[in-house]
């Protein structure tokens, strides 16, 4: 898979025009990979592509694939930033959700990793069915404790055709409850507030100075290029994403051939990817953007006009460079997203 991904890599060496500011190493578990592995991968990266000096490069990990040798060399392969699964700091809640590492795991490999990183994002789950009140305020003050720059906090899914969907509906565990969850999202930006962190994502909270740069690029709606089996590329109009089957994409690319579907973006789909994203972010839909600044005026009068009854129950507020989403309109931003696309 390795050697494919880098054949991939030179196939698509000019796919992107422009200087790469951030790598991420994800969407799989790479922290079971060979530090020499690692290293090459990104020794193949810099070979077709230019990368910036100050780069972001992070490394997805589980919690039980760290340990004091990885990090060591995870460090020296060039990787300075570790995305860490933690998920919750209780074991019932690690259970129910079928996780391979435990609390004691949990905090100790977030221990040692403080230790040779300072740029460190962890991912929470908030409304689970075992998942307290008191524990979930735990979770969080835990990661605090622990100086832990930047989390990732999502409410608890439950995927279709997932085992855990089918467990769910033979009752043998409890579903999730959207009002628990609601709670456990408005603490939590409450919390994280006090505490210094930027709510600069509907998702993600961060210390001045360690938000992400990789997942930002997204939201601005950087153009990107994703390797290997089922990643997705952006080249600003297009959006293209490989083959998912691993036994295929391998076929092909040791045939010279990338197996891929492609969209032409439409400007409307643009732009409502624009509204999509926008709304998630702190700064929110900014009227300077290129992509709002291309649509016809008469589809910004209409978004403009959805937004009105949202800004009057207190859910948008909108001023001359911006429209954006407030504390409880966050609860809403799907709905609200949906409410301003354009059909």
């Amino acid at each position: 898979m390795l050697i494919a991904i880098s054949k991939e890599a030179a196939l698509r060496k000019d796919y992107l025009q422009q200087k790469i500011n951030t790598i991420y190493l994800g969407g799989g578990t790479p922290s079971l990979l060979a530090i020499r592995d690692l290293r090459c991968a990104i020794d193949t990266l810099k070979t077709f592509f230019t990368i910036d000096e100050e780069a972001e490069i992070t490394l997805e990990a589980n919690p039980d694939d760290i340990s004091e040798e990885k990090l060591i060399g995870w460090r020296a392969a060039g990787i300075n930033r570790l995305s860490i699964g933690i998920q919750s700091f209780f074991d019932d809640d690690l259970q129910w959700m079928n996780r391979a590492h435990n609390k004691q795991q949990a905090l100790e490999s977030l221990g040692s990793a403080v230790k040779y990183f300072n740029n460190i994002t962890i991912d929470l789950i908030y409304g689970s069915p075992t998942l307290s009140d008191e524990h979930w305020k735990e979770n969080v003050e835990t990661a605090l404790a622990l100086n832990i720059p930047h989390l990732s906090c999502y409410a608890l899914t439950v995927e279709p055709k997932t085992a855990l969907a089918k467990m769910i509906s033979l009752h043998k565990k409890e579903g999730t409850d959207t009002d628990k969850q609601a709670m456990h999202f408005e603490l939590l930006m409450q919390w994280l507030k006090e505490a210094g962190y930027e709510h600069y994502e509907i998702s993600n909270f961060a210390k001045p100075g360690f938000r992400s740069k990789h997942n930002s690029s997204y939201w601005r709606g950087d153009h990107y290029l994703g390797l290997g089996p089922s990643a997705h590329s952006f080249n600003g109009t297009s959006r293209q994403w490989n083959i998912a089957n691993n036994a295929l994409y391998l076929q092909g690319i040791e045939k010279g051939e990338l197996n891929f579907e492609i969209e032409t973006l439409t400007a409307k789909q643009q732009l409502n990817e624009y509204i999509m994203t926008g709304l998630r972010t702190t700064e929110g839909i900014l009227f300077s953007d290129d992509r709002w600044k291309l649509t016809e005026n008469s589809t910004t009068s209409k978004i403009m006009l959805s937004a009105k009854k949202w800004e009057t129950s207190g859910n948008i507020l909108t001023d001359e460079n911006s429209l954006r989403l407030t504390d409880t309109g966050k609860l809403l931003a799907d709905g609200i997203a949906a409410d301003l696309f354009q059909l």
